[in-house]
């Protein structure tokens, strides 16, 4: 089994890099948060694999940090978690903040993961809540409330930023101005601002 890949990064794209080692390119499927993190085309990377085998195919699954890597293998211990919603997952949110959502049994959060309905997000924590003890996770943060807050991160997410820097514009545009949270608009303006 290939646990480990260091080689240089022939090509790479969201949710894939080709790594060249010793004359052979090994396709990897990746997540957001590693693909962020590579380094730029024609640079060595080193990547911790985990090695599917089927009966039709052998697919990687590699991972700049190991804790990602062991995450991904606990997420698909769970029923109906394969190894694409996995990545999916731990591409939706960061994964110490699927370590949170799991422990805090916050559903509404895994929910908002493309693929990832209600009876899928109570199997995560009921299978796993129990099981990540050895992960660090992020303090429930002082999560700002208010009517426009998840509108904004829903729409500052569409418009292809990243989540933990979209809810970190929102957080100091708040700051700022605590009557922006009933107000839609304004608080998209002011979080777009310091966004970009």
């Amino acid at each position: 089994m290939i646990a480990h890949l260091r080689g240089t990064v022939l090509h790479k794209q969201p949710g894939q890099v080709i790594v060249e080692a010793a004359g052979v390119g090994y396709d990897v499927v990746i997540s957001v948060p590693t693909f962020t993190a590579l380094p730029v085309v024609g640079a060595e990377t080193r990547l911790h694999i985990h090695t599917q085998v089927r009966e039709d195919q052998i697919a990687l699954f590699g991972f700049l940090e190991r804790d990602e890597k062991r995450l991904f293998e606990r997420l698909i211990t769970v029923s109906g978690v394969g190894p694409k919603l996995a990545i999916t997952l731990l591409s939706g949110l960061e994964p110490q903040r699927v370590v949170t959502a799991i422990k805090s049994q916050d559903h509404a959060q895994l929910t908002r993961i493309p693929g990832v309905g209600k009876k899928l997000a109570e199997r995560l924590v009921v299978e796993l809540k129990d099981k990540l003890d050895d992960f660090a996770s992020v303090p429930v943060a002082s999560k700002i409330q208010g009517g426009a807050v998840d509108d904004v991160l829903s729409a500052l997410t569409n418009l292809g930023y990243q989540r933990p820097a979209a809810e970190k514009a929102i957080e100091q545009a708040v700051a700022k101005d605590k009557s922006l949270t009933e107000n839609f608009d304004e608080l998209f303006r002011s979080a777009l601002k310091i966004i970009r």
